[in-house]
């Protein structure tokens, strides 16, 4: 009897070490660079997000926020290696819905589990538009579907990556439209861009707030906007509702998630301040200008937007036959 006491008094105290040294450490966080994994290249919507985030993360928490673009495998490669990571708050990932909402319903064998991962917050949500190469034919969005129609397989589209929002946006707008084209994929918004800039590519669905720039210097043109009603900084744009496709929407977004198990006091740390720089006047500013919308909000707010998110695009899964990798 006595050695079985103890056994459960060693037992408690190494309990209570661990989750002491824990406590301690989640007090003291952080006491070290952070860095911040984006799972896509640089200049897309989600390292924009990114970066003004890191940019109020460090001012705040005074130590320096790294930001590093890993990008591949439609966003598998960087979600894979902070899955993988220490779960100090140490290693974040940054990531559009891809990894965390579509592509645990298109990969057979995915290396990480997307529903472990600790939800911090959803930095940011925007609006995709229909936006064409500047030397285009077609100059009004139903031009461009009956130019479509008219020309089966001649017409290509460009996405961020197989399986991104841009990509089934574009296979359902094939669907809807009873059009053919051909898609080009590549990987991440930033290099799509730039070939569909120097006419390479034809269209992308893409996030407004990589487009809109490009559109007001005449580097490309938006046609519509697929949300349920028009932008206020585009009021001579329509939606895609507008021009016959009834109730089509797409919606792109960028969330902030740290390794399963995670301390919840560092999750809550960074969510707090995660907050504060959204509801600064500066980041506030700066995303009107293009069309974001911060989003913000507590961890578990943010967790249960992914789920329904996963339901959302699980849909349009279904409704274009997106086929299993």
């Amino acid at each position: 009897m006595d050695k079985t006491r103890v056994i459960l008094s060693l037992i408690f105290t190494f309990i209570m070490w661990v989750f002491g040294a824990s406590a301690q450490d989640a007090a003291r966080y952080p006491d070290k660079p952070i860095r911040i994994i984006v799972c896509a290249p640089a200049g897309g919507g989600v390292d924009t997000a990114t970066r003004i985030v890191a940019n109020g993360l460090e001012q705040a928490l005074g130590q320096p926020v790294v930001v590093e673009n890993r990008p591949g495998a439609s966003g598998n490669i960087g979600a894979d290696a902070v899955f993988r990571s220490n779960p100090d708050g140490y290693t974040l990932l940054a990531t559009p819905p891809t990894t965390l909402a579509i592509n645990p319903l298109l990969y057979n064998n995915l290396s990480f589990d997307p529903n472990k991962f600790e939800a911090v917050a959803i930095m940011t949500t925007g609006a995709n538009v229909l936006l064409v190469r500047a030397d285009f034919p077609a100059k009004t969005a139903q031009e461009f579907i009956a130019y479509v129609k008219a020309n089966p397989g001649k017409v290509n589209y460009a996405s961020q990556s197989v399986g991104s929002t841009s990509s089934l946006t574009g296979a359902l707008f094939e669907k809807v439209t009873g059009t053919q084209m051909v898609h080009v994929p590549y990987m991440g918004t930033a290099p799509a861009l730039t070939d569909l800039i120097a006419s390479h590519v034809d269209m992308i669905f893409t996030e407004i707030g990589s487009a809109i720039n490009l559109h007001r210097a005449g580097r490309a043109r938006i046609l519509a906007v697929a949300t349920s009603a028009r932008i206020a900084n585009l009021p001579d744009i329509p939606t895609l509702d507008e021009v016959g496709l009834k109730g089509f929407t797409s919606t792109s977004w960028n969330a902030i998630v740290a390794p399963p198990k995670t301390p919840p006091a560092v999750i809550a740390k960074l969510n707090e301040v995660i907050n504060m720089v959204l509801k600064s006047s500066d980041a506030q500013d700066y995303f009107s200008k293009i069309n974001l919308h911060a989003v913000g909000g507590t961890s578990a707010e943010a967790k249960s937007f992914i789920m329904k998110e996963t339901r959302v695009w699980g849909e349009v899964i279904k409704e274009v036959h997106a086929p299993k990798m």
